[in-house]
Parts: C-alpha cells; structure tokens; sequence
C-alpha cells in the first residue's frame, strides 16, 4: 500500500522522468515532447519569483547580499525584520538597489509568453506587438476574413435579436386575447344581469302599484274593509317582502294590522289617504337620500366591488355547484344567476352600515388598580352576559341588558373573581353556561364555575406565559391552549393532565378550535405561519398557512371553512381551510407590536388599532367598511399618554349588528353598526 499512494503523488510532485521502452517511447512521443517543451519556462518561472510573495517580481530592487525581490514586499519585511529573507545577512533599507537588468528580462519574458488560454486575437495581437512581419497580401485576405466573419456575426446577432422580438410579440398577442376573452366574457355577464335586475326591478313596480291600487279600492269601499287584510297579505306578502329585501331591508312596512275591529283599522287608514301626498313625499325624499348615500359608498369602493362580482360571477360559471346546492342555498328569481345573487347580498350588506354608534360605555378599571388594560371580551352562550380580563387580575361578569338599558356613571360587575396572575384571555364553554376558561401570564389554564366564582379545574403544565385558551363548540369537555414555551396541550375537563401535546418551533400566540369539528385546530405562531392541525395525527400539520410578516397574534373561524388571522404587519387575511388557499387581505388598521384583538361574525370581520380605533371589514371587501375611534371624552388632555392608547379587545355580539370593544384605558364601549 505505501509503494501505491508513494506512486501516485511522488511523480507528480516532483516531475521524475522513467526511462520508456521503444514501445512505449513510439506510443507516447508526442506527449513527452510536449512535457520537455512545458518544463523549461516552468523552471524559468521559479527564478524569476520574489521569495516572499512567490509571484513574478514586481519592480525588482537587489539587496548588498545579492538576492532580488518586489520592491513593495523587502520594504514591508524590513519593517519588521532587519535580515535578508534568504540567507539571513543583516539588512536594512540603505543597503537596497534598482535592479534594472531583471526588469528588462520580465518585461521581454512577459511579452514573449502568451498564455495557453489566450483566444486567436489575443495571440495575433501580442504577435504584432512582438514585431512579427505580415505582408500588405497576407493583410487583406486577413481584413477579407474578418469583414466576412463581421457580417455574419452580424446577422446571426439579428436573427436572435428577431426571434426575441418574436416571440414577446407572440406571448403579449396571447395575453391580450385572453383578456379580451375575459373581458367579453365579462361584457356578457353583466349584460345578462342588467337584462335580469331590470326585469325585476319591473315587476317590483308593478307588484307596488297593483298593491297601492288594491288599497285605494278598499279604502274607497267601506263593506270591504273586514276581508281587505288578509287577501292582501296573502296575495302580496311575498312581493311585498322581496321589495323590503331589495331596499336593503328597510324597516317592517307601513302598514301592521292586529286582529282588533275593523272600525279602527279604516281610521287609521283614511288618514292615510288624506295625508298620501305628503307622506308618501317625505318617504320618497328619505328613501331618495338614503339611496344616494349607498350610491355613494358604492362608488369609494368600486374596484373592490368590482372585484368580488367578477369573481363571484367567474367562479359560478368555471365550477357550477350541483343543482340541489342551487335550490337550497340560492334565491330563486327569474334570469337571476348564483353569483348574482350572492353579489348582491354582499352589496346590501356592504352598504347597509357607514358608522359604528356607540349605544353604552363602562370603565373596567377601579380606584385600587392603575392597570386596566382589557385582554381578552367575551360572550357567553345565551348572549346574556360578557367577562372580560386583563392586567388587574380579575375576571368580571356584567349583564349586557343591563349595560344598555340602564344608565349609569359606573357599571356593577353581576360576577368579580380574582386570580393570581395577569389575564391574557377568556372562553366560554358553549354548553355549560356557567363556566369559563381562563389562561395567563404565569401560564396557568384555569375553568372557572361563575355561579359558585370558584375554579373547577386548574392546569399547571405550560412553563412559560399561556397567551390563549378555547373550548371546543361540539366537545364541550374539551379546550385548548397556546403558550410562549412554543407547546399546544388539549386538555379534557375529566382529567388533571393535558390529553394532547404538540411541540412546536416557535411561540404560540393563538388558537382556535374549528366550530365545526373537536378535532380540527388552528394554531398561529410567532414564526408567521397558521398551523393546522388534525389532533387525531399531530405529527405533521394538516396545513401551513403563509402570508403574514410577522407574528400571527389572532386565528377565528367564520364557519367551518373560513378563516380569519390578524398580525402585527397589520393585516388581516381570510383563508379557506377546506381548499387550502389564501382568499382575501384586510388593510387599513395598525398594528405592528400590541394584542389589538379579533373578531368575527358571518359577514364581518373586526380589529382593533393601535391608533385607539375599531376598524370594521365586510368579508367580501378589502378595505374598512366603517371605524370608530375612542373619543377624547375619556381621555384626559393633559395625559400624556393619551397617543399610546390602543384597542386591546373587541366581540361581536354573536351574528348581530352589535359589538363590545375595550381599550388599553380600560374603557369599554357597546357599538352598534348604523346607516
């Protein structure tokens, strides 16, 4: 073994030549006259390099010993030494000469060497510079060559270029025909539509004046006025409804009939008649300017609007549901499509509300606590009570009727518990009315009994800050929770330890079980992903929600398939959980460090801002539909840190139109969307 690896480098290393038979010498000859002809500059190399930096010597400067060296590098050596590099003898920068003879010599040795990776031209110039003769002959079949060899370069530069040209003009035709595709597509759409809403909107006027003229003819005879009631209820409810439905759901009508004697039901309507004129005037110039008002929204936001039509209208027409979905879900009118009509739900809804009103406001904080920032607003089952918890380690429960019907400087909490920590979230159980789960800071997961203000069961497991707590809406049993130890547990009401673990690579902020399943949970990390997990196998996610720059604070489910998350890159975004795809991107809040809360509802999605504001989305529309911002009424002018106070929580009132939203002061307001 040592005579192979000593045969395999010696030769290289030190250049041996073996002699070689005949044979051999016959085989290889050309290759051995090419290693004699590479070893003599390769040697002549070696004396022509400065023994400090071993490169061809640069300015050559010869000390009193005799050796020469680059100028720049004998300097720099004596400096730190006053000895010659290469026998030792004492030297200093006095006893240094030009030597101008071996800068000669490199100078032609430079010139006379051309590189063996030099191209033709390289080699032909350096020639020339050499003084090679060329004869004025031999010089034109050259310029001969080379025009040729131009032209043809030339050309071929052209073609390419061409083909280029080509082929972009070739994809731009392809692009811009498949948009006039779309947009004729488009074109047909709405065409189809403006066909259908006009033949509806026909029919409603003429529903309206076969239902004014019947109501003339009854009022105008008095024998008729027992059985007038009921035909037209029942001959015209139907229209009269949809009519209400395409003003956007406008009241309950004009007109309430009880089953009281008819003698009051004509003088209640005589007055009517007399009075039309004006009535029905006034009522035009309202309904006129409400109209307007909606208008108006329309146009803010029309390329978002835009949007939602051609995608819902495209979306029906690529992927057609299958009818019995059609006949259950969509309304049947004639000409009208399924993404017309869901368009036009989302119009309605969309411009029914432009403000948020503020119908009650309590203060969450006391004389004792400085601290009164609101974490975490909750509902209960029945919609009848919220708690609500923060930094003053308390968890109160007050009586919404009692909030907004009563009026008062301070509001009395129906439930006070206090525990040892700061609180960073709530949940009601669905189910079980009186209880609640809290999580907090020392990350403690807590149920509480609110009849008794005991806790039922305590779980110690988290070793960091438990940022978030759920109870599943179809297992009431079972609830989760997220912490800063970068660990999900599940736990079970009927026993004392965590039933579930997933170990995670980041700090948990959030998680949610979906309404729809005891199995399915979406988690939100500080490492900007959603995880979604299927509990019954936790070894990998069943999903991986990316978009958000940063952490992903808050996860709500809108249904079982839909998905909101918020985070401090100040978004939000909607995700289906079901197809595995990013819908929609919420923009117009701020929020870059704080818990500012998230909620949602069917239609709506709302946050809070660290600008002391609640934004309010419709799902459907990227931009705010309406905000509020916490007036100054509550904040002292002389405070100084009245420009940092943010939201730090908000809760729809179930599907309604109604909100409970908190601040940083520790002020909480009910809100109700307005038009």
């Amino acid at each position: 073994m040592g005579e192979v690896s000593t045969g395999a480098v010696v030769p290289a290393v030190k250049g041996e030549v073996k002699p070689l038979s005949a044979a051999g010498q016959a085989e290889t000859g050309g290759a051995t006259a090419a290693e004699t002809v590479e070893v003599g500059p390769a040697e002549l190399d070696k004396d022509l390099l400065c023994p400090i930096c071993m490169e061809i010597i640069k300015d050559a400067f010869l000390t009193a010993c005799g050796h020469s060296f680059c100028y720049m590098c004998i300097i720099t050596h004596l400096q730190n030494k006053n000895d010659c590099p290469c026998c030792g003898h004492y030297l200093t920068n006095n006893q240094l000469y030009p030597n101008f003879l071996l800068d000669k010599l490199l100078k032609k040795t430079s010139v006379r060497q051309i590189p063996k990776n030099a191209s033709p031209v390289e080699q032909f110039h350096q020639a020339l510079q050499q003084g090679c003769e060329v004869s004025v002959k031999e010089l034109d079949t050259l310029l001969k060559l080379l025009a040729e060899k131009k032209r043809k370069l030339e050309q071929e530069e052209s073609e390419r270029n061409m083909h280029i040209l080509l082929d972009f003009l070739h994809c731009l035709r392809k692009q811009k025909v498949d948009e006039l595709n779309e947009i004729q597509t488009d074109l047909q759409f709405i065409k189809e539509d403006v066909n259908a809403v006009e033949r509806h909107r026909i029919d409603l006027f003429r529903a309206r004046d076969r239902y004014l003229m019947k109501l003339r003819m009854h009022a105008d005879d008095p024998t008729a006025t027992k059985s007038w009631p009921s035909s037209i209820a029942k001959n015209n409810g139907g229209l009269i409804s949809s009519s209400r439905n395409a003003q956007g759901g406008m009241g309950m009508g004009n007109f309430q009939y009880k089953k009281a004697d008819g003698k009051a039901q004509v003088s209640t309507l005589a007055p009517q008649r007399k009075e039309s004129s004006g009535g029905l005037g006034s009522e035009h110039m309202s309904q006129s300017g409400l109209a307007v008002v909606r208008k108006k929204r329309v146009h803010a936001q029309f390329n978002d609007l835009q949007e939602c039509y051609l995608q819902k209208r495209r979306q029906w027409a690529n992927h057609p549901r299958n009818q019995e979905e059609r006949e259950t879900n969509v309304i049947h009118r004639e000409g009208y499509t399924a993404g017309l009509t869901e368009f036009q739900s989302v119009l309605t809804t969309f411009t029914r509300y432009s403000r948020l009103r503020v119908i009650a406001e309590l203060r969450h904080g006391d004389l004792f606590h400085t601290a009164n920032i609101v974490s975490s607003i909750e509902f209960d089952r029945d919609d009848e009570l919220f708690a609500t918890a923060g930094v003053s380690r308390r968890i109160k429960v007050f009586d919404f009727s009692s909030v907004v019907n009563e009026p008062a400087d301070v509001h009395c909490p129906v439930v006070e518990m206090s525990t040892r920590s700061k609180l960073s979230c709530l949940s009601w159980n669905k189910f079980t009315k009186n209880h609640i789960a809290s999580s907090d800071y020392e990350g403690i997961v807590t149920v509480w009994d609110v009849t008794t203000r005991q806790s039922v069961m305590e779980y110690e497991e988290h070793e960091k800050r438990a940022w978030s707590v759920d109870f599943s809406r179809t297992e009431p049993s079972m609830l989760v929770s997220g912490s800063d130890d970068c660990k999900v547990k599940v736990w079970c009401t009927k026993q004392e330890a965590s039933v579930i673990n997933i170990d995670m690579k980041a700090n948990i902020c959030c998680v949610k079980y979906n309404p729809g399943s005891s199995f399915h949970v979406a988690i939100g990390s500080a490492d900007h992903h959603i995880h979604y997990y299927d509990l019954r196998n936790t070894r990998d996610p069943l999903h991986v929600f990316s978009g958000h720059r940063k952490a992903v604070s808050y996860v709500k489910f809108l249904s079982s398939d839909e998905l909101a998350s918020a985070s401090t890159d100040s978004t939000l975004r909607l995700w289906d959980v079901k197809e595995n795809f990013p819908i929609r991107t919420f923009r117009g809040h701020t929020n870059e460090k704080n818990f500012v809360g998230l909620t949602v509802n069917s239609g709506y999605v709302a946050c809070g801002s660290e600008t002391n504001e609640v934004f309010v989305y419709h799902k459907a529309i990227s931009r705010p539909v309406t905000w509020h911002k916490f007036g100054s009424a509550e904040v002292d002018v002389s405070d100084e840190d009245a420009g940092s106070y943010f939201i730090s929580a908000v809760c729809w009132k179930s599907d309604s139109p109604t909100m409970l939203a908190a601040n940083s002061q520790g002020t909480i307001k009910v809100l109700v969307l307005a038009s």
